[in-house]
């Protein structure tokens, strides 16, 4: 499993890569794992506001439906609309083609709340 050194990571298993006031969010490659052939997105709308921890969309697999939870407090900026006929570059590509919104962060000290890569590995290492 990969866990990117330049994101930060929720305990529900989103990341986020932060670029000045911005960030890409999207689930980890343990998630995308854990749910097998991701068939389905229900994403954010460009200008939603979305609040920290709390559910900003849909991802639906094989196996079951997971919330996905916004890890920062803000607006959306952009989202894949690549997902749409292409949910499977959730599996392919999670940190990279399979992003899923972008988020202007309203509070960049929310991010110290996150786990850097190794408390995250750290994490999910305890899960199996």
């Amino acid at each position: 499993m990969d866990f990117p050194k330049d994101l930060k990571y929720t305990k529900e298993h989103e990341w986020v890569r932060v670029t000045g006031d911005s960030g890409v969010v999207g689930i980890t490659d343990y998630a995308q794992h854990a749910l097998g052939d991701v068939v389905f997105t229900e994403l954010p709308k460009v200008g939603d506001r979305v609040a920290k921890d709390k559910r900003a969309g849909v991802v639906e697999s094989v196996k079951s439906v997971s919330d996905i939870f916004a890890p920062v407090c803000g607006e959306v900026a952009d989202v894949n609309k690549r997902l749409d006929s292409n949910p499977e570059l959730i599996n392919k590509s999670p940190y990279g083609d399979g992003w899923m919104f972008k988020i202007k962060i309203d509070d960049k000290k929310e991010l110290e709340t996150l786990m850097g890569a190794q408390e995250y590995e750290k994490l999910v290492g305890e899960k199996n």
